[in-house]
């Protein structure tokens, strides 16, 4: 019966990470009920999960984080055993020229949860959990050697960053102070199906595609860790159901690309599937006004996440780019859809 199943909140379903999430909870947990929320902002498309409407263990919930009230009935209507809490507003692009939104979902909507989790579960926290998917950008820049391990400090540099910090924060304190039990994972830059383009992979896709000039930030040399955005899903799914209460985990891909030379590559894989000549989509490269607060370089050390539990990525970069590219080309319709309207006066605002 439905009242005796596991009841799990993830929140931002309907996005990137979040709908990945979902689809290996629902389809992989048909013992679990599986609610989704969302508030359906630019980045969130119920597109995305349209395949898993149907599903008797899934439920869609349109709503915001930052609704204090709503919150606090929708923990109380559904009594939610676990919280797989993914929703943010994560563009750091955007955190420079709106930093209370991100202040306000982030950091506010984060302390929501929390104040609703813990309230329903005020006599007992067992067999409960409140897991907080968080960034690699909490820690700040690194230097031409180094990784990020669990332990690294806390310097953030953008508004994203720091409210993302902010909420790890958070987390961590009401698991000090109400005993409330947690996980919490800081993930490196995630790459894939169905990821809004105002993300590097995709919206250079989109740019190539369309013979569109290609924004490289100051010199292109800032280098980041890729993950497939499957492989950061199934490593969600194994700390949710392995993982220390209490721990944080570092999920990353072992694979530092600098901007430049993934966009190279971007250009040298769309050339051949599109039958361009070789080096054309090179051409549309152009040097643009570095973001201010740029970090230089970002690098995971998921040794702890292997060692512990057994975790490490399925596909090579090369394997997880090129699905990750005829995706893309075979669903020119969703991202026709999604590049129209308010998200091109964004385009135009952030990169002419």
């Amino acid at each position: 019966m439905e009242n005796n199943k596991k009841k799990i909140l993830i929140t931002g379903g309907a996005g990137f990470i979040g709908s990945h999430v979902v689809r290996l909870f629902v389809t992989k947990y048909p013992e679990y009920i599986i609610y989704n929320l969302d508030a359906l902002t630019y980045a969130g498309n119920l597109e995305n999960i349209k395949d898993l409407e149907a599903k008797g263990n899934y439920k869609f919930i349109k709503g915001d984080i930052k609704e204090g009230e709503f919150i606090r009935s929708l923990f109380k209507e559904f009594m939610f055993d676990a919280v797989v809490h993914l929703a943010a507003e994560s563009h750091v692009d955007r955190s420079i020229t709106h930093p209370n939104d991100f202040i306000e979902t982030n950091v506010l909507g984060t302390a929501n949860l929390l104040n609703a989790f813990k309230e329903i579960h005020s006599s007992s926290f067992e067999g409960k959990l409140f897991y907080h998917i968080s960034t690699d950008e909490v820690y700040g820049s690194l230097g031409k050697t180094g990784l990020f391990t669990e332990t690294t400090s806390y310097d953030p540099q953008s508004p994203y960053a720091s409210s993302k910090a902010a909420s790890d924060h958070l987390v961590r304190a009401y698991g000090n102070t109400y005993g409330m039990p947690y996980m919490i994972s800081n993930c490196s830059n995630n790459y894939g199906a169905n990821q809004f383009p105002e993300k590097l992979i995709p919206l250079f896709i989109n740019n190539i595609k369309h013979s569109k000039s290609l924004p490289v930030y100051g010199d292109g040399n800032y280098t980041r860790d890729w993950l497939f955005v499957e492989d950061h899903a199934n490593a969600i799914d194994e700390i949710f159901h392995k993982g220390k209460m209490g721990e944080t985990y570092n999920i990353g891909g072992f694979n530092e690309w600098t901007n430049l030379n993934l966009i190279k590559l971007l250009c040298k894989l769309m050339d051949e599937k599109l039958n361009r000549t070789e080096g054309s989509s090179e051409k549309l490269i152009t040097y643009v006004k570095d973001r201010a607060g740029h970090d230089r370089r970002y690098a995971i050390d998921a040794t702890k996440l292997n060692q512990e539990l057994g975790w490490k990525p399925s596909v090579t970069f090369e394997e997880g780019l090129e699905k990750t590219l005829d995706w893309y080309l075979a669903n020119e319709n969703w991202l026709d859809n999604v590049t129209s309207g308010s998200y091109q006066d964004y385009y135009e605002k952030m990169y002419n």
